[in-house]
Formats: C-alpha cells, sequence, structure tokens
C-alpha cells in the first residue's frame, strides 16, 4: 500500500498509522478468535507485536477508540468480507501499469 519512499523518512506516530491503514480484523466470536489464535486482530498484532495475542481483544477497544477519536478507518468485517477484499486487492495489483502502491489517507 506504500512505497519505500514515502516510509523513507516516515515518524513514528507515520510507522503507527501506516500499521493501521495495512492491517484488517476478522470478527467472530470469542470461540472463533480463541481457535485461530487470535490471528483475527491482525490490526493489534501489527501495532503491537510483542504484546501476547490473548490480551489483543482487550486492547482491541481502545485501538478502536482512538481510531474515532483521531478519525482514522478501523477495518473490521467477516471472514467473508476480508477474504475478498484480499483477493480483489491481489486482482487489481497484477494488472499491467498497477503500482499497488498509494496512501489511501491523502486520497
Amino acid at each position: 500500500m506504500f512505497s519505500e519512499e514515502e516510509t523513507r523518512n516516515e515518524t513514528k506516530g507515520e510507522w503507527y498509522v501506516r500499521q493501521l491503514l495495512g492491517s484488517c480484523n476478522i470478527q467472530g466470536s470469542k470461540w472463533f478468535h480463541i481457535l485461530s489464535g487470535n490471528l483475527s486482530h491482525q490490526i493489534e498484532h501489527h501495532l503491537f507485536p510483542d504484546i501476547p495475542a490473548n490480551r489483543y481483544a482487550e486492547i482491541a477497544v481502545e485501538v478502536r477508540a482512538l481510531c474515532v477519536k483521531y478519525n482514522l478507518p478501523y477495518n473490521t468485517g467477516s471472514l467473508i468480507r476480508q477474504f475478498s477484499t484480499v483477493i480483489m486487492r491481489i486482482l487489481r495489483m497484477s494488472l499491467p501499469g498497477k503500482s499497488g502502491t498509494r496512501n489511501p489517507v491523502a486520497a
């Protein structure tokens, strides 16, 4: 989503925004999260990779509140929705002449 040039001199805050924009969560029940090894909380994993996975659901509440406060997207949806989004992105980026890099915040 971001070119190497766009990330070259990024601040710590810009790094966090990039992690947020480049990740998505999958909605599901508590058992869904447990059985997926909490991989359904990719946003929190990318923001805080050193935190144990069993804490992601707790942190997700705070991350979502910060997104609302600063008008940032918190990309979450069903497994089918998120999977289809990934497939569409792969297809779009595989077309000739598409670099696949852009900054969605600047758009």
